[in-house]
């Protein structure tokens, strides 16, 4: 993994996911406040991006363990 960052993806109510490059830090802040109203603001590699809250279906997270192929 580079820079220790973890791929995410947020999925919400329509069909679409937001794929971002995380820290564990803000994936740990995001899990806490899912299932609460309002508005998140989540550090990524690209820059801060804000999700409704109310609106996730639900959030994938990549395994940290190198791999190396397709599987």
């Amino acid at each position: 993994m580079t820079n220790g960052l973890r791929r995410i993806s947020i999925g919400f109510h329509g069909g679409q996911v937001l794929v971002l490059r995380v820290s564990e830090g803000q994936l740990t802040a995001l899990h806490k406040a899912l299932g609460g109203g309002g508005w998140h603001e989540i550090e990524s590699e690209d820059g801060p991006a804000r999700i409704d809250l109310g609106k996730v279906v639900y959030v994938g997270a990549d395994r940290d363990e190198p791999h190396v192929g397709f599987g």
